[in-house]
């Protein structure tokens, strides 16, 4: 029988969650299976891995083949390193304690880079966080310069209304002031007129008068001139 470690999947829709198991090669993906190793978790960054180390190591041992994504699991959490180690326990080209010592210094090794991505991944959010606060905070700042400056165009369209409408209560009576003082000059001008008109009109007479009165004179002369 031949025997595939493969990823059986679980979870919701567009949020996948993976068993890692040994199942038949013949069964269907996410059919029956002959042991669950772990489970893999790519909704997380970077993805969470839980493996049964010593089983997946033993699988392997006994000629179970990976799938390429099972593979990579596989490797990323030492199972392919300690497979080979032991391999070459078996051979003896190292004694056990060595193959030991060689696999725990790997796997510290693994653990410092995957430790050094999440803190990169930390700062990266977290720059990511300030950033995003300081796009957030200008923008409330246009915001309320925007409201400001709307708030003084309403003032001073208010201000130039209510002038307005000053000027306009003030017009009428300007202009009665102006109708007054125009009626004023002009009574005055015809009193003015009329007072002239009085004290030239006696002169007037007596030029005129003389003349009415001399006419016979002339007359009487002209008279005697002829006799």
């Amino acid at each position: 029988m031949s025997v595939k470690i493969r990823l059986q999947r679980h979870g919701k829709k567009q949020k996948p969650f993976y068993w890692i198991v040994a199942a038949d090669a013949r069964s269907k993906r996410d059919g029956k299976y002959l042991e669950k190793l772990g489970t893999y978790n790519p909704n997380t960054n970077p993805a969470t891995i839980d493996l049964n180390l010593d089983q997946a190591v033993q699988w392997l041992h006994n000629g179970a083949q990976p799938t390429d994504t099972a593979r990579a699991i596989l490797s990323y959490k030492g199972a392919l390193m300690k497979h080979h180690l032991d391999g070459g326990v078996r051979k003896g080209a190292l004694t056990q304690e060595q193959a030991d010592a060689k696999l725990a210094k790997w796997l510290e090794e693994k653990a410092g880079k995957v430790d050094s991505k999440k803190e990169g991944l930390s700062k990266a959010q977290a720059a990511a966080k300030a950033k995003a606060l300081k796009a957030e905070k200008e923008a409330n700042e246009k915001r309320a310069n925007a409201a400001i400056e709307a708030a003084k165009v309403v003032e001073e369209e208010v201000a130039e209304e209510t002038a307005v409408e000053a000027v306009a209560d003030e017009a009428p009576e300007a202009v009665t002031e102006v109708a007054v003082e125009e009626t004023a000059a002009e009574v005055a001008t015809e009193e003015v007129v009329a007072e002239v008109a009085v004290e030239e009109s006696p002169e007037v007479v007596a030029e005129e008068a003389p003349a009415v009165e001399e006419a016979p004179a002339a007359e009487e002369a002209s008279e005697e001139t002829e006799a």
